[in-house]
This record gives structure tokens, C-alpha cells and sequence, in this order.
């Protein structure tokens, strides 16, 4: 038996080389998670059995793969995404579906989201308001054109009217070109259906309320003087506000209509709704304290950045950011039983379960980190000793199988 005990013992050191080996030769191979050589004990079928019973030496049980996580490293590629938890990138090779920790991603020449491999990295698609389309992944493709304009369809702005100015009598007509003619006055960019920038200008009079407002003010819009070229004419759905005595704007006031005849754009008129309903009348300065709009010109895109839950936004040169997709990750409630497949690549077995598909930071799901990737969890420190110690044994079962023969030898020669 004792030969067979050493060729056993040779067998399985060889077997621990080969995973301490490839360890090391994957040390820094991103996304790569760590094996273990498992052995266990061999004893032949006996009859009798009994506690006498000696073994006939070792056998490999298994090649164990470690996923704990790898230490995550920063890089310049802000479509380097790593995983921090649990999750397995979801990749399609023509169909084929595998899982990978490996975030090392690039475009490819039709915009998809691809890896070294040129497998597609899948995800959920988003419209083209940028909502996220749940539950259905898809092979991520990315814009890579210029943003078309869009124009101006919501105006928004608060104010503060300052309640301690008096109401002129007689009342003048409204001049914008006379600072006289009203009271206060503010500004913003608006866009026609071109994406051409125009300013529109705001001018509040003072006036005499009707019952039951406590206080009224008159409402007028230029759009660049409104009577210049390529300025137009500006027509308002309704030109009072009125205000309670607490300095409250009526709430039964809705957005103004406003229509603005330009004489240089596609779309006759630019029509949006002008909402002043957060303005109020308080005996203070004036003062403009929100204003925002909808519209902007055409983009260029400028780049990428994926947020910690997945979500890719494309940034373009009009300073506008849309949520084109969002990475999908998949889970396992068994990733020791995955099987590896090469190329930094594990596929779904029975032992591993379903995959578990679903958004960064949701149930099981861990969260990702751009312009990062994980490192290899291989230890090379701890590697190494293991070589030297996995180089003993392979030399202690050579010498059984020496002694072995040597005692045969004394046989054969008496």
C-alpha cells in the first residue's frame, strides 16, 4: 500500500501546485477570485472494517473558489465600474448569458457597452426623458450623438414683490424703455425650437387691487425688446397677480400662457407656460428667489459617469444630463457552484441557483464604483508560503515512495 499512498499524496501536491500557480499567474487579472485546493482522505471498502482500518491515501474533493472581496483601485476610465459586495456583472456573448466581476468597459464602434471580450454588458434602457425601463435587461448602448434642442415649454420663477411700494397715480402706461413705468424687473434665457437663446424679460407695476385682494400687481414680458429683429412680439394669457394681506399670492392664479412670435424660428409661435405662483409680497427688498425653465440649445457630448447605483448619465456641452441606462447586476444564493468559463467569465449551473437579476443597491445586490476596478483577491504573500509548504509534501511523498522501494528491496534480498 505504501506506494500507493505516495503516488496519491504526489497526486494531490501536484493538483495544489497547479491552483497555488494559477493564483499567482492571475494576481493581477482584475475581477479574478482566489481558489483552494480541498482534499479529503481515501480508505478502501473492507468487509470488516473496524477502528484498524488504515487508509490508502488522498484524493482532491474539490477546487473551491474564494469570492471575497478584492481591493478596489481608482482609474481614469470613467466606464470602469467596480463592485462593492455581492453581484456579478451580467454580460451576453450573442445570446450566451455569463457573469463576470470584471468592470474593465469600453464602447464599442455602434456605442454598446462591451468588455476586452466583446461581450455586452447588460442593463435596463432608459427613455428618452431619461426614465430607467425596469425589469427588462437589455445590451447597454450608450448616445454618441449630438443632443437635439429642445424648446422652452415651462417657465418657472418666484419673486418677492416689495409690499411697501406705493401705488402712482395716475397710473403710467408700461414702457419697457422707461424704468418709470414700472417697478421692478428681472430676466432669463428661453430657447426657440432652433435652440437659439433669447432672453426674456420680466417688468412688475404696482397697481390698484380689485376685491378681494389686498394687493395687485400688473405683469408685462419682452422677449429682446420684443419689437427688434428676431426678438418678435409677446402676447400674455393673463397680467395681474393678486395678494392676500398676509402677503400671499391668490392660489387660484394659474401659470400664465405666453406666445412669442419670433421671426427666425421653425415653430410659430414659442409657446410656454410662465408659472409665478411661488412669488410673494413681503415688506422687503426685491428679490429673485428660484427661476428655471426647460428648454436648452443643442449638445455635444462631453462624457460619462455611472452613480453608485448603476445609473449611466451622458453630460453634453449645453450643461443638460440624461440618464441613458443603468448597469444590472445578478446574484447567487450559491456562487462557489458557478462554473468557470475563462475570460474572467462564470456560468449559471444548477449548484449556483438562479441568477438573481435586479439594480445596484437593491435586495442582495451590492453598490459600484466608477472610474474603479477590483483588484484580484489573490494574497501573494499567503501564496507563496503555500508553495514552499505544497513543495515539502510533494518531497516527504516522493520519500515514502523511496522508502518503500527500499524496503521492498531488503525483501527481494533475503
Amino acid at each position: 500500500m505504501g506506494f500507493q499512498h505516495g503516488l496519491s499524496g504526489l497526486r494531490g501536491a501536484s493538483a495544489k501546485l497547479d491552483v497555488t500557480g494559477n493564483n499567482i499567474a492571475n494576481a493581477n487579472t482584475v475581477g479574478f477570485k482566489q481558489s483552494q485546493a480541498q482534499f479529503s482522505d481515501v480508505f478502501a471498502n473492507a468487509l470488516g472494517g473496524g477502528r484498524n482500518q488504515i487508509g490508502i491515501g488522498t484524493q482532491l474533493a474539490a477546487v473551491a473558489q474564494e469570492f471575497t472581496q478584492g481591493n478596489v483601485t481608482p482609474t481614469n476610465n470613467p466606464l470602469d465600474v467596480a463592485i462593492t459586495g455581492n453581484g456579478f456583472f451580467r454580460m451576453s456573448n450573442n445570446g450566451s448569458i455569463s457573469f463576470t466581476r470584471n468592470g474593465q468597459f469600453h464602447l464599442d464602434k455602434d456605442g454598446f457597452l462591451v468588455n476586452a471580450s466583446n461581450y455586452n454588458v447588460t442593463g435596463f434602457g432608459a427613455d428618452t426623458a431619461g426614465t430607467i425601463i425596469p425589469n427588462i435587461p437589455v445590451n447597454l448602448r450608450l448616445p454618441t450623438a449630438d443632443m437635439t434642442p429642445k424648446p422652452t415649454t415651462s417657465f418657472m420663477t418666484g419673486v418677492n414683490l416689495d409690499a411697501r411700494t406705493e401705488v402712482p397715480s395716475p397710473l403710467p402706461a408700461f414702457d419697457a424703455t422707461n424704468p418709470l413705468s414700472y417697478n421692478h424687473s428681472t430676466s432669463g434665457e428661453i430657447f426657440d425650437s432652433f435652440g437659439n437663446s433669447h432672453i426674456l424679460n420680466l417688468f412688475f407695476q404696482k397697481t390698484t387691487p380689485a376685491a378681494p385682494a389686498a394687493s395687485a400687481w400688473n405683469v408685462f414680458a419682452t422677449v429682446e425688446g420684443a419689437t427688434s429683429a428676431g426678438g418678435g412680439t409677446v402676447a400674455l394669457s393673463a397680467s395681474a397677480l393678486n395678494f392676500d394681506s398676509s402677503g400671499i399670492m391668490d392660489s387660484s392664479i394659474a401659470p400664465f400662457t405666453v406666445d412669442v412670435n419670433f421671426d427666425d424660428a421653425a415653430i410659430q409661435p414659442l409657446q410656454f407656460s410662465l408659472d409665478l405662483t411661488r412669488s410673494t409680497q413681503f415688506g422687503s427688498k426685491f428679490g429673485v428667489n428660484m427661476m428655471n425653465q426647460d428648454g436648452f440649445a443643442s449638445g455635444r457630448l462631453a462624457g460619462y459617469s455611472i452613480s453608485d447605483g448603476g445609473e449611466i448619465r451622458a453630460s453634453y456641452t449645453n450643461n443638460v444630463t440624461r440618464t441613458v441606462g443603468q448597469l444590472a447586476l445578478a446574484g447567487f444564493s450559491n456562487p462557489n457552484g458557478l462554473k468557470p468559463m475563462g475570460n474572467n467569465q462564470w456560468g449559471e449551473t444548477a449548484e449556483s441557483g438562479l441568477p438573481l437579476v435586479g439594480a445596484p443597491q437593491t435586495g442582495i445586490l451590492g453598490s459600484l464604483q466608477s472610474s474603479a476596478v477590483e483588484e484580484s483577491n489573490v494574497d501573494l504573500t499567503t501564496e507563496l508560503v503555500s508553495l514552499i509548504m505544497t513543495q515539502r509534501v510533494y518531497q516527504a511523498n516522493a520519500k515514502t515512495i523511496e522508502t518503500q522501494n527500499a524496503v521492498m528491496q531488503a525483501i527481494m534480498n533475503i
